[in-house]
């Protein structure tokens, strides 16, 4: 990628939701200006609407190293007073839409504690199982048709599918559970709200669809307990108890918005990536489990699904020289933080074999890192050794169609074609 720097320093205004739709050339140019010339650039908010105040501005971490270092310290760098909102959001809306993710110990490590049932060698040994023959399906779904789209057909089904398995969800549940997740995470985009007369309240009837669904589900399970994480996170006899079917409604919110997109898009930004650049595609269809591990890792790299996360300074600090006081923002941009010159070597070139990778896809280190980032990088491999030996030549035929989102670097729409093929069932 040959990046392009239009915007001077002082021009660059990361909170202008118009700065997220210039071409990517453009805003990685505008990235590499701040970390070269203003690191850590502090900045204004705009007037958010819809009951929500214009808040004081934010520090933006621009730098890997920073990014890393507000990670791991979370007694400075709290999560608590909201970690998914540059806004400055009610309590109650941070609990039901982000759980875990907007809590600081103790809450948070009793929480992670109970999701970690669900994460243990032997659950994910049972999920990897299904994520073989998932990714089949999701294959034979579409492999007589000699074309898709990449997003809906071949990347959104096989980690939703995941999810609703782990969680012992019917396949009759999953398209609303799809139509809901994408409803709460493209509210910043014109295509998804222009049918929305409010898109608060929409954002709120989807999180409760979701919720209702769960609180369905608790009920069940407590009189017919299955193999399943819905039932594992209710077991009030194990450590740290049981969670409340409030917790149950937000983890799953959670699970859904972060488990879901974040695989879905790495997978399409990946499909986009390996045709834009064939040699890095014949070298890894070469060797495909040899560099699977590195392939994957330069994947989430470049996709960086998540844009940015926030903390909120608990005391006065100091980061890499800049002043910062109690109560101030703090935006971590991951998306930056992967292409830092000072981490990588060549950080705009697309390398399958890249090593060392020390990104900051899943987050930084420390407590928030993602829980579910060895299931992700699972779902991801099993896809791409599935497209490599089932769908060798797809092409992707048309434009990649952002959404428009300074929170999740999202793919809408992306049309692809291949050669018609047999189904496996």
């Amino acid at each position: 990628m040959q990046i392009r720097k239009t915007l001077s320093v002082d021009e660059i205004d990361l909170s202008d939701l118009e700065f997220w739709t210039l071409p990517l050339e453009e805003r990685e140019g505008a990235f590499s200006t701040l970390r070269q010339e203003r690191p850590i650039p502090f900045m204004q908010e705009p007037e958010y609407g819809g009951g929500i105040p214009k808040g004081p501005g934010f520090w933006s971490l621009t730098r890997n190293a920073d990014i890393r270092e507000a990670s791991r310290n979370p007694e400075v760098f709290s999560s608590a007073q909201g970690a998914t909102s540059i806004a400055d959001m009610p309590p109650a809306f941070l609990e039901f839409f982000g759980g875990m993710i907007n809590m600081d110990d103790p809450r948070h490590g009793r929480q992670r504690r109970i999701v970690s049932r669900g994460f243990t060698p032997r659950a994910l040994g049972r999920v990897e199982a299904d994520v073989d023959r998932r990714a089949d399906a999701v294959i034979d779904a579409i492999i007589e048709k000699g074309s898709c789209d990449v997003v809906a057909d071949l990347a959104a089904p096989l980690p939703l599918q995941i999810i609703c398995d782990m969680m012992g969800i019917p396949e009759s549940q999953a398209s609303m559970v799809l139509q809901q997740t994408n409803i709460i995470l493209g509210l910043g985009d014109p295509e998804f709200v222009a049918e929305l007369e409010n898109v608060e309240v929409a954002a709120l009837q989807a999180g409760s669809a979701l919720a209702g669904l769960m609180g369905e589900m608790a009920e069940d399970r407590r009189k017919n307990p299955k193999d399943d994480l819905t039932t594992a996170l209710m077991n009030a006899d194990l450590e740290d108890g049981a969670m409340t079917d409030s917790e149950l409604a937000s983890f799953f919110i959670l699970l859904v918005v972060a488990g879901n997109e974040t695989t879905r898009n790495v997978i399409s930004h990946g499909l986009k990536l390996l045709c834009d650049h064939p040699d890095q595609r014949e070298r890894w269809a070469q060797d495909v489990d040899g560099l699977m591990p590195t392939a994957v890792e330069e994947l989430i790299r470049w996709a960086s699904p998540v844009i940015h996360m926030r903390r909120t300074c608990t005391q006065d600090t100091i980061l890499s020289g800049q002043e910062m006081k109690k109560g101030d923002k703090v935006v971590l941009w991951y998306s930056s933080g992967n292409r830092d010159e000072s981490t990588f070597d060549d950080p705009y070139a697309f390398d399958v074999g890249r090593t060392p990778n020390d990104h900051v896809g899943f987050g930084g280190p420390g407590p928030h890192y993602c829980l579910g980032a060895n299931l992700a990088r699972r779902e991801i491999s099993v896809m791409f050794r599935r497209i490599f030996d089932r769908m060798p030549d797809l092409q992707v035929t048309g434009p990649a169609v952002p959404l428009r989102s300074n929170f999740i670097n999202g793919i809408k729409r992306m049309p692809c074609e291949f050669s018609p093929g047999s189904r496996m069932g």
